[in-house]
């Protein structure tokens, strides 16, 4: 009999480079609804070192990935270990892993997630559910975005489902099917140039709201190809370094002003998203506590309730509804939907390796 109540620990690496996110989680399904309750949580912060050595893996040979993916792996499940120590949990059914985003080319069959090496169970000696993007990837799929299906499942109430971290996505249901996308990139590139001035994120958008949107920059970025694509589409950290940064860094103008104009491209390009304009848009991830951005969007969506849930679920709804996914999985039931990823058919994708 396939039991009705879950404890597991689900754990995200994003590409905005804040840390590691673990989330204790007990899901429970009642009359066939998925209910849900983040218990304790936290972001484990990369040294400098992991965030210079993350950065510019993508640019990694063939050897220099498979040392960085051992190394990862390592770092990982220890960090998964002392999280379980620290807060005593115990009768876990499983760790639900995202792992790191490294190469995600999708088009020529490649996406790369380390920390899923199988060493990852010993290390932290539990079952652990991981390696989620490759099965689709290998059925044609864009191998993301794979929270959708959490969206659905777990947050039925809002019309869409928006998350702002190192990039924005998004997903709603369109004539009974789930549809999701990427947007554009946001985090990847505000960090970056509040890096430039020493700080590690624009807290609350302070140093954009600062600045002054250049239009011409605008118009060149709204104007790439990427956003007159039709879904199903994704972007990865590729995207940003040889088309976005470039593209910025021709403009002799200050990082106030570039923040500024990136952020107002963020905003316009998820207003053009939202076809329905008087509904209901769940906004989570990092951005969510960027009030200029928040504001900004609001200007393009003046007709749209935008809402912001409780600190937990914006901060680790990527490690909860990744743990839903090594829940399904578990389940042996569909946990990515090709109507997102356009892969050939649905499935229930992931790697299960056991504690011993």
């Amino acid at each position: 009999m396939i039991q009705e109540k879950y404890n597991v620990i689900g754990v995200m690496s994003g590409t905005s480079l804040d840390g590691i996110d673990l989330a204790h989680l007990n899901f429970e399904i009642i009359n066939g609804k998925w209910k849900f309750q983040i218990l304790e949580s936290e972001t484990i912060g990369y040294s400098k070192d992991w965030i210079n050595q993350l950065k510019i893996a993508v640019g990694f040979s063939e050897s220099e990935l498979l040392e960085l993916n051992k190394k990862y792996t390592l770092l990982l499940g220890n960090t998964i270990s002392n999280f379980i120590s620290k807060h005593s949990i115990e009768n876990i059914d499983a760790v639900c892993s995202h792992g790191h985003t490294i190469l995600h080319q999708p088009k020529i069959g490649i996406t790369l997630q380390i920390g899923n090496l199988p060493e990852i169970a010993k290390i932290c000696k539990q079952k652990v559910v991981c390696d989620f993007r490759v099965q689709d990837v290998e059925l044609g799929g864009q191998g993301a975005p794979l929270v959708p299906i959490g969206d659905r499942l777990l947050f039925p109430d809002a019309d869409y489902c928006l998350n702002l971290g190192g990039f924005s996505n998004i997903s709603f249901e369109e004539k009974g099917r789930r549809i999701a996308f990427d947007i554009s990139p946001v985090n990847t590139v505000l960090n970056y140039y509040a890096n430039q001035l020493g700080m590690e994120y624009d807290d609350k958008g302070t140093i954009s709201s600062s600045g002054n949107s250049n239009s011409q920059l605008l118009n060149e970025l709204n104007e790439l190809e990427f956003y007159s694509l039709i879904h199903p589409k994704s972007l990865g950290y590729e995207f940003v370094k040889e088309i976005i940064l470039p593209i910025i860094e021709r403009y002799g103008i200050s990082i106030e002003d570039k923040l500024a104009t990136f952020t107002e491209h963020i905003a316009y390009q998820i207003g053009l998203t939202l076809f329905n304009k008087k509904s209901k848009l769940l906004i989570t991830g990092g951005g969510a506590y960027n009030d200029f951005l928040i504001g900004r969007i609001q200007y393009y969506l003046k007709e749209t309730s935008l809402l912001i849930p409780e600190r937990k679920i914006i901060e680790f709804k990527e490690a909860l509804i990744f743990g839903l996914l090594g829940v399904l999985k578990l389940r042996d039931e569909i946990n990515t939907l090709n109507s997102v990823t356009g892969a050939s058919k649905d499935h229930s994708s992931g790697k299960i390796y056991p504690s011993k």
